[in-house]
């Protein structure tokens, strides 16, 4: 992400967000060890707290680049982490938030890195590594994984038929229909879609190079690019 831009937007939109929802990603990597978490992200981590502290609520969804959040960012930010899709009631619309990863993903290798990830041991493993060599990897690590493509970009979307967060979502609507908004990240592409009559699905793009959010007023629901000097909605 592009921590001051965010920063910014987050200290233009805090006097009018009931709640922040960030679904996952927020950091290229993040490991919290008993007594120390990764250097940076000060501006960002402040932020956060402000919001909190005034009374708007920060829901923290874990992606598969910030898996490993426990409690330091409740206990010391004061947001609601939460590590699973959450389906609530927003304004009398039903939504389910989640990250994405793992939804519906086919891809058998991918699958198999993220239980590695979800284990219990493996992650108690890796906290026997000194921090200095355990953060050293994981930002390595994150740093390959967000260049693995050649052009370091994401595959465009693929279509309903291919792309799996879709061919997933459908899938949920038919055994829970009374879902408004399903809502994810992970995927990094823009994608505002009418899966039936009812349900609406959106992919909120990045905060690496698209900027992009969504907004839901009670009303409307609509996906916005933050352009700095702009008012916003």
């Amino acid at each position: 992400m592009h921590e001051r831009r965010l920063v910014r937007f987050l200290d233009d939109i805090k006097h009018k967000a009931a709640a922040v929802y960030l679904l996952g990603d927020m950091f290229d990597f993040w490991y919290e060890y008993r007594t120390a978490v990764p250097r940076g992200y000060t501006r960002f981590l402040g932020k956060l707290s402000e919001l909190t502290d005034m009374g708007v609520e920060v829901h923290f969804f874990t992606g598969n680049h910030d898996i490993w959040a426990y409690d330091y960012l409740e206990s010391e930010c004061g947001v609601t982490l939460h590590k699973r899709p959450l389906t609530t009631e927003i304004y009398g619309k039903t939504f389910m938030l989640a990250h994405g990863d793992g939804l519906g993903d086919p891809d058998r290798k991918f699958k198999l890195i993220r239980r590695v990830f979800h284990n219990a041991l493996c992650q108690r493993m890796f906290s026997a590594l000194h921090p200095r060599w355990g953060l050293a990897f994981g930002l390595a690590w994150a740093r390959h994984s967000r260049m693995k493509r050649p052009d370091g970009e994401e595959p465009p979307y693929m279509g309903e038929n291919r792309e799996h967060l879709v061919l997933y979502t459908k899938e949920y609507i038919r055994s829970h229909p009374d879902i408004d908004f399903f809502i994810y990240g992970h995927r990094h592409i823009e994608l505002d879609l009418q899966l039936t009559k009812k349900a609406r699905m959106l992919i909120l793009g990045d905060w690496i190079t698209q900027f992009t959010y969504a907004v839901y007023d009670g009303e409307h629901m609509f996906l916005e690019e933050y352009v700095e000097g702009e008012s916003m909605p």
